[in-house]
């Protein structure tokens, strides 16, 4: 009788993949993948994470429409939707929404201005950096979309299946997303850099398109509320997205011991970074903690110096590959990391 069941069924399965349609099949189902990246800009220039971000998005599929979404107010937002518009021949169009309600990137108007646009466009796949800009917004859109967000990708296999890193960083997970509802990633904006574009592809320009905001509800809008933002004028690149990351521990012992690590990545063109504890020492501002906790497992830099961290190893072992050996100055490998120098005795005499 079990023999007879399982003829029935192994026959009514074939009956059935008989007669599902060829256009139908997963090669033409790719073809229909339509993208939205949420897109970062400041002072009326697009972010570098952006970029990499559509170029992200260009491995789901050789088909897809990418669709970059920006949110603001006054000139400077038309100033970076125009360079948005050419910051990559893969974008096909620009939405704007021009609001004071989106002067400030607040995670309550941004989901709902996401989860709007989304409605209206019937997006397969939702992307935005591994920034706190992203990591801000993006999991409140899944909680109103009822969906699970793949976080952290460094690797698109497919239009649903990625690699993303575990375990801080030791271990690297494949992951396939099979939910009904758009697909949700944020991205390490190194894993994906970006190629130099040729003068033809820089003269096309996407398309610009307002977002009528006459039926946008203002329900939750107003939960948060703006208080303010500290920024240092400075030269260096941004520690979030930078190849070169110059960082220093507490054993520098004082603030002008850790200028000298400021003075050294101006040389590299790199990004100063520091320890916890070193911040907690007051050496250097909070803003630059973003090594070993944090803002480190976000991106991944090419090369990456640390000095004087004897004290630190602890902190290490959570992105270095074998834990520490104990020299005093060691190569270790990190995913990602082209060279990572420590000089945990390093002598300044």
């Amino acid at each position: 009788m079990t023999r007879a069941v399982l003829l029935r069924a192994l026959t009514k399965n074939k009956f059935v993949a008989s007669n599902i349609p060829r256009s139908l099949s997963v090669t033409n189902l790719s073809r229909c993948i339509s993208t939205l990246i949420l897109a970062e800009h400041e002072s009326g220039s697009i972010k570098a994470q952006t970029v990499s971000t559509v170029v992200a998005a260009g491995s789901l599929g050789e088909s897809s429409t990418i669709s970059l979404l920006l949110a603001g107010s006054g000139s400077s937002l038309h100033e970076a939707a125009a360079q948005a518009a050419s910051c990559h021949p893969s974008v096909s169009e620009v939405l704007v929404a021009d609001s004071d309600k989106f002067e400030y990137p607040l995670a309550e108007p941004w989901a709902k201005l996401v989860d709007f646009v989304r409605q209206r466009g019937e997006y397969s796949h939702i992307l935005a950096s591994s920034s706190s800009f992203g990591k801000n917004i993006l999991p409140r859109v899944a909680a109103l979309l009822d969906v699970s967000p793949i976080t952290d990708v460094v690797k698109i296999l497919g239009s649903n299946e990625f690699i993303r890193p575990i375990y801080a960083g030791n271990a690297l997970c494949t992951v396939r997303y099979t939910g009904s509802g758009p697909c949700m990633l944020t991205i390490r904006s190194t894993s994906f850099p970006v190629t130099p574009i040729s003068a033809d592809s820089q003269s096309k320009k996407a398309t610009i398109s307002q977002i009528d905001l006459s039926k946008f509800k203002e329900d939750s809008v107003s939960r948060s509320r703006y208080v303010g933002q500290s920024t240092q004028d400075t030269e260096r690149p941004d520690l979030g997205s930078a190849r070169v990351v110059i960082t220093g521990g507490r054993a520098l012992k004082s603030v002008e011991n850790f200028k000298m690590i400021e003075k050294l990545a101006e040389k590299l063109g790199g990004a100063v970074g520091a320890t916890r504890a070193a911040v907690d020492a007051g050496y250097v501002p909070n803003d630059l903690q973003a090594i070993f906790f944090g803002s480190s497992l976000d991106y991944i830099p090419s090369i990456l110096m640390a000095f004087k961290l004897q004290e630190e190893f602890v902190c290490l072992r959570v992105c270095v590959s074998g834990g520490t050996n104990g020299k005093n100055s060691s190569t270790r490998a990190i995913h990602g990391v082209w060279c990572f120098r420590s000089h945990s005795t390093f002598s300044w005499n």
